[in-house]
């Protein structure tokens, strides 16, 4: 291939979407296979839609996914820059040079001045529409004379720029590489407005000028801009470009087959990260939103390099890719069991530290140090590692590890129908073999199992009874509830001080 330039061009209207992060991960995927540029450029020219903040927002976002760009808008210092050869690479940068086409435009009637009034425009609309017309331009402004228009020009009077679409062009062909051959027939296309009344270009203009000079190779974008390309190709044609390479990459929907949107819910990567999915999933669950490696492969868990080696773009489907909740939470599950415990940790604390129930136990644990609580938040995360889904569920399910008081029925330690005082034996004999315990012995989780599951099939009270007469009250003794992970890993966790603290407050219940 010939030098490889891709663009991802968000406009800074607010968080950045996970369709958004797809798209921008596409090019750069595609970028990096094929050592080619990618570069990120700010679309601001609908000035009442800009978000403050939202271009540092977007960067530090991506920069975060590791979707990093080789050219265009940085952050350095806290500051925005630039770099680049093609820039400035923030549209509203670049008005006088869209001004220059546009007028080149004119005077090659390829475009013209329209002075409709948003009145004259409203009707045209109503009339269409009571018609069952396809809303478009009439041409009106393209029959007035060259005198007409130089007098309204010196009156100041407003007026926009629209594209001269010749109806009688033909078909317009591009072929996608994604698509296929795709055909629009010029009828079909409108008198796009090119240069607002404001003076700033709308897309259409601007996209395709930038592409231009920027000298992007291939445009891989959402396939809602499909119906755009004519308008596109026209401009190229008309301006004397040649035509970059067109993949329009498919929606992204909800189970439903709706078109994901906020009204359905979270939409913005922030918000998946919020909520504890990790950066690596969220890019290994895009990618495979609308792409596959193909070759009747299996594999679903990629890295990063993986992606780079084995994306392609002839493997994106057409069809629209669903947004499934449950394959995100299966998918993170995945990548929250392989990391590191010291990793999990980082990670996972800040989210444990928002919890009321671990706020609470910190400022109740004066006499452990910083260490000391370190070790214990890793012995949780041990045991709850491979049930999480999410950063945030750490802790949810197994707050009892948190708290220093038991709040539970005390008939809810009998074990189907022992009574009171087999049970008190039970735990009697937990509590002796636990208190027999090394504080070697203590520290490996396995050696805690062995000993108890030993212990517990020894022969029971009853002759009908087995395992769970002596492993199911010392569970509620340890943690107040019905279900929980096993007593030995909650024993390993807590402690042997705490584990017969408890077991001891256990036996007073049954008094």
């Amino acid at each position: 291939m010939s030098e490889i330039r891709v663009r991802f061009a968000p406009s800074p209207t607010g968080q950045l979407h996970v369709g958004g992060l797809r798209t921008a991960l596409y090019n750069y995927l595609f970028a990096k296979k094929y050592d080619g540029t990618f570069i990120l450029r700010i679309e601001d020219t609908d000035q009442n839609r800009l978000i403050p903040g939202a271009v540092e927002n977007l960067i530090r976002t991506l920069d975060t996914m590791g979707v990093h760009h080789d050219e265009g808008v940085f952050i350095e210092n806290g500051a925005l820059a630039q770099k680049g050869e093609y820039g400035p690479y923030a549209q509203s940068e670049r008005l006088p040079t869209y001004k220059e086409y546009a007028q080149k435009l004119i005077k090659s009637e390829k475009a013209y001045y329209c002075f409709c009034s948003i009145s004259r425009l409203a009707a045209l609309r109503e009339e269409q529409n009571k018609n069952k017309l396809a809303p478009k331009y009439d041409k009106y402004c393209l029959r007035l004379s060259h005198e007409e228009i130089e007098e309204r020009l010196a009156e100041n009077e407003p007026y926009v720029i629209r594209l001269n679409v010749d109806e009688n062009r033909g078909d317009i062909v591009f072929d996608d590489l994604i698509r296929g051959t795709v055909t629009i027939h010029a009828r079909d296309v409108d008198d796009q407005v090119l240069m607002k009344s404001d003076g700033f270009p709308t897309y259409h203009l601007a996209v395709v000028v930038d592409d231009h000079l920027m000298q992007i190779s291939h445009v891989i974008r959402g396939e809602e801009w499909i119906s755009s390309t004519p308008k596109h190709i026209l401009l190229h044609e008309a301006l004397g470009f040649p035509l970059p390479k067109f993949a329009h990459i498919p929606l992204l929907l909800n189970p439903d087959k709706s078109k994901l949107s906020k009204r359905q819910g979270d939409v913005a990567v922030e918000d998946y990260l919020s909520k504890g999915y990790l950066k690596e999933t969220l890019i290994n669950f895009v990618a495979l939103l609308g792409w596959n490696p193909g070759s009747g492969s299996t594999q679903e868990i990629f890295t990063i390099d993986e992606l780079v080696e084995k994306f392609d773009l002839s493997s994106v489907h057409k069809a629209g890719a669903v947004f499934d909740l449950k394959k995100l939470d299966w998918m993170n599950t995945e990548y929250i069991k392989k990391l590191a415990l010291d990793d999990l940790y980082e990670r996972g604390l800040p989210f444990l530290s928002e919890k009321e129930f671990f706020k609470e136990w910190v400022g109740h644990q004066n006499i452990l140090s910083e260490e000391e609580k370190m070790a214990f938040v890793k012995r949780v995360l041990k045991i709850e590692q491979d049930r999480l889904a999410k950063l945030s569920d750490i802790g949810e399910n197994n707050p009892f590890f948190f708290t220093n008081v038991l709040s539970y029925d005390g008939a809810l330690l009998n074990w189907k129908q022992n009574t009171a005082e087999e049970t008190r034996k039970a735990l009697e004999s937990a509590q002796e073999t636990l208190s027999l315990l090394s504080d070697t012995d203590w520290k490996g989780k396995e050696i805690v199992e062995k000993i108890l599951m030993d212990k517990a099939g020894e022969k029971p009270a009853r002759p009908e009874g087995g395992k769970g007469d002596f492993l199911w009250p010392l569970r509620v003794a340890l943690t107040g509830v019905q279900h929980s992970p096993s007593p030995f890993d909650v024993a390993w966790v807590l402690g042997k001080e705490e584990s017969l603290k408890r077991i001891t407050d256990a036996i007073k219940k049954l008094s």
